[in-house]
C-alpha cells in the first residue's frame, strides 16, 4: 500500500470517528500496516474499495476504530514525567493526604496498554523511598482492548520495553525468562486492570492522580476532547493532578486549572468543574 494513498484515506475517516489526523501523522505506519493486511482478509484491491466497503456495512467501522489504536508504550516513557512526579508531585500528594488523616491516594491511569505505565508507577513509589511516608498507593488502569490487559496482567516485556529503565531497577524488579523480562509479583499487585473505553465511561471513584497520556488529547477530535475532558476532570479530588503526554495541553475551555508544572504537562484541579 502506498503511503500517500492510505494518509488520503485516514483524512478522510478519521474525522468521521472523531479523530484527528495531526495525532496519527507521525505513527500512521502503524495504521497502515493494519488496513493492508484488513484488505488481505477481505479481497479488497484498494483503499478506495474499503471505503465503498465501510459505506455499505456499517458494522466495520468498529473494526476500523480498532485498527486506529496506538499501541506504542514502554516502561518510564519521557522519564522526565516521572523525575517530577517522584520530586514535586508526590510528596505535595503525600503531605495533602497526611493532613486530611488518609492513608492511600488513588491513581487512575487512561490506556494502560500493555501495563508499561501503572508499573512504573508502582516501581517509582517503592524503588523512589514513596512509600516510606505511611501512605500506600492503589492503581487503577483502564484499557479498551481485553488482549493487551490479558498481557499486562502477566507482566512480562521485552527487552525493548525496559530500556529507558534505570539499570538498578532493572536489576532489582524483573526476572528474565525466556527471552522476556518479568515484573515480580510484588509490584504488579498493586494494580488493578479494567476493560473500559474511555469514550463510553469512567470508573465509579475518584481520584488524586490521574494520567491521561498521548491518547485523548494527541487522537481524539477537539470536540471530544473537550468531552472526555471535563469527565475526566470530575473524577479527579479537588487539588489533585492531572498529567498529560509531554506533547499535549488541555483544550482552551478546560484552562481553569492552573498549572502545576512547568512544561504544560501537570495540572492541578481548582475549584467546581
Amino acid at each position: 500500500m502506498k503511503d500517500e494513498a492510505c494518509i488520503c484515506f485516514l483524512q478522510w475517516a478519521l474525522p468521521l470517528l472523531h479523530m484527528r489526523w495531526q495525532g496519527f501523522r507521525k505513527v500512521r505506519g502503524q495504521v497502515c500496516k493494519r488496513l493492508g493486511r484488513r484488505l488481505d482478509e477481505l479481497q479488497l484491491p484498494d483503499l478506495k474499495n474499503y471505503r465503498m466497503y465501510l459505506e455499505n456495512n456499517p458494522l466495520e467501522w468498529h473494526i476500523l476504530d480498532a485498527m486506529c489504536r496506538i499501541t506504542i508504550s514502554r516502561f518510564y516513557r519521557d522519564q522526565g514525567i516521572y523525575n517530577s512526579l517522584c520530586s514535586d508531585v508526590f510528596p505535595e500528594l503525600i503531605e495533602n493526604a497526611r493532613n486530611r488523616g488518609e492513608k492511600t491516594l488513588s491513581c487512575w491511569c487512561i490506556g494502560a496498554a500493555s501495563g508499561e505505565e501503572p508499573y512504573s508507577m508502582s516501581l517509582l513509589w517503592d524503588l523512589s523511598g514513596l512509600h516510606k511516608h505511611g501512605i500506600d498507593l492503589k492503581l487503577l488502569a483502564t484499557e479498551i482492548d481485553q488482549l493487551l490487559i490479558s498481557r499486562a496482567r502477566k507482566g512480562c516485556y521485552p527487552a525493548s520495553s525496559i530500556n529507558e529503565l534505570p539499570s538498578e531497577i532493572r536489576g532489582r524488579a524483573f526476572i528474565e525468562k525466556n527471552g522476556q523480562f518479568c515484573l515480580k509479583e510484588h509490584y504488579r499487585m498493586r494494580v488493578q486492570f479494567l476493560q473500559q473505553d474511555i469514550r463510553d465511561g469512567q470508573p465509579d471513584a475518584d481520584f488524586h492522580l490521574i494520567l491521561c497520556r498521548n491518547l485523548v488529547f494527541t487522537y481524539f477530535s477537539p470536540e471530544l476532547q473537550e468531552e472526555i475532558g471535563r469527565k475526566i476532570l470530575k473524577r479527579l479530588k479537588p487539588g489533585g493532578g492531572l498529567v498529560l503526554g509531554s506533547h499535549e495541553k488541555l483544550p482552551g475551555a478546560l484552562q481553569d486549572l492552573a498549572l502545576w508544572l512547568p512544561g504544560k504537562t501537570i495540572y492541578r484541579r481548582q475549584g467546581q468543574i
